[in-house]
């Protein structure tokens, strides 16, 4: 972040201060954090694990939002050994997502009832009225990481059977889903789902599957654009290069006299193709010079996509998430539970993706800073000291889960 940005934040509540702080500065980290009382760490994902050594040295207890990867969960050891917690995943997905699976999962346990089946999706849309532009996506979270999760392979059980999704078939292997009050989506999966059937505590689960929400339309572009490399991070020399011949050149037709009749043609699409018209849209088609001389396909997309995909004055994000579990009961009778999160941003404040995420790391930092968490080491919120009170505490905010029931289909 811009340091003006920061300080007008900071200045805006009251009790702030902002400074700019460079992550490779090991010094200046040391500096500040050492004169904390706990330290949330919101920077990009892969400095967190520098940051809680600096933590562990130090013996001050830290909070993150993301994923807690393999280098973070190494230190899990050295953080027990300080005595200080460090709690991951306590954003929106992950964590609250964690958060009221949980919660479900041991009502039913408590119950003598079993999990047979866990489906999760969750996506950062715009709301209906938002929904202005042929891709039916706005960014409200980094346009980078949006992307480049489409490069991400896939695991899930589904019915007893563990499916394996290459990263270029991924598109490929979406469903579409209703939402009630909402309509359809797409739904595809995200990342590798069978760690969590050990994590959440479900071992008899013959279904887990965790996957990304989006609007119709979005999985056969995204698939074309993947295909044209588009997601490509290789930098090249881009000099006097509009975003047409850049595309040209990408797919070995340079000089064409017909962009858009040799990528139908490319990419095997029909003639009046919805995925042409958003392309086209996009501005991947145009005349229109390259706005750098050096860069890689994903930065000269990421551009576009900044451009032309971003939320209007007065125009609001919208968060869904869903959890469907089949369980059965203690007396064996089928049960199926469905918990759904639905959220507005507030137009001309925050937005539901900064609330989502901002609130349950906000709560679980006092629940550590009040002394409420006792537990040491590298953590996430799925046991109930850590999930209940944040919960509850979002739903005081507004942030609450539908929850019906009905017998399993």
């Amino acid at each position: 972040m811009e340091i003006a940005k920061a300080k007008a934040l900071a200045g805006a509540r009251g009790r702030g201060r902002a400074i700019a702080l460079d992550l490779k500065d090991e010094d200046g980290l040391k500096k500040e954090i050492s004169g904390a009382d706990i330290v949330v760490s919101l920077v990009p994902y892969t400095f967190h694990p520098a940051v809680a050594r600096l933590c562990i040295a130090l013996k001050k207890n830290m909070v993150t939002t993301s994923y807690a990867g393999e280098a973070m969960t190494a230190l899990d050891g050295d953080a027990r050994r300080a005595g200080i917690v460090i709690l991951n995943e306590v954003g929106l997905d992950p964590g609250i997502d964690h958060m009221e699976a949980m919660r479900i999962i041991h009502s039913v346990k408590d119950r003598g009832g079993t999990i047979l089946g866990f489906t999760s999706y969750c996506g950062g849309l715009p709301a209906p009225d938002a929904k202005t532009n042929p891709f039916g996506y706005k960014f409200s979270w980094s346009p980078r990481g949006v992307l480049l999760a489409g490069k991400n392979a896939a695991r899930f059980l589904q019915d007893g059977r563990e499916i394996r999704v290459p990263a270029e078939d991924l598109f490929d292997h979406y469903t579409m889903l209703t939402i009630r009050g909402l309509g359809d989506f797409e739904g595809y999966p995200n990342r590798d789902s069978l760690p969590y059937i050990e994590l959440y505590g479900i071992p008899e689960t013959r279904t887990m599957f965790r996957g990304t929400l989006r609007y119709p339309g979005w999985c056969e572009t995204l698939k074309k654009i993947a295909d044209l490399g588009l997601l490509d991070q290789t930098e090249t020399d881009l000099r006097g290069m509009s975003h047409g011949e850049f595309v040209a050149r990408l797919i070995g037709r340079s000089g064409t006299p017909d962009l858009k009749a040799a990528l139908v043609e490319r990419l095997r699409l029909k003639p009046g193709s919805k995925v042409i018209d958003r392309l086209e849209w996009l501005g991947l088609l145009s005349g229109e010079r390259l706005p750098f001389d050096q860069g890689s396909a994903l930065d000269v997309l990421e551009a576009l996509m900044l451009n032309k995909l971003q939320y209007g004055p007065g125009e609001r994000d919208m968060i869904v998430l869903q959890h469907e579990f089949q369980a059965v009961d203690a007396d064996g009778r089928p049960d199926r539970i469905l918990s759904t999160l639905i959220d507005y941003g507030d137009p001309g404040g925050d937005s539901s993706m900064a609330r989502t995420v901002g609130l349950p790391a906000a709560v679980g930092t006092r629940l550590v800073l009040e002394g409420k968490i006792q537990r040491k080491g590298v953590c996430l919120p799925i046991h109930p000291e850590i999930y209940e009170p944040i919960l509850e505490d979002l739903e005081a905010h507004g942030l609450s889960f539908k929850e019906e029931r009905s017998a399993a289909a």
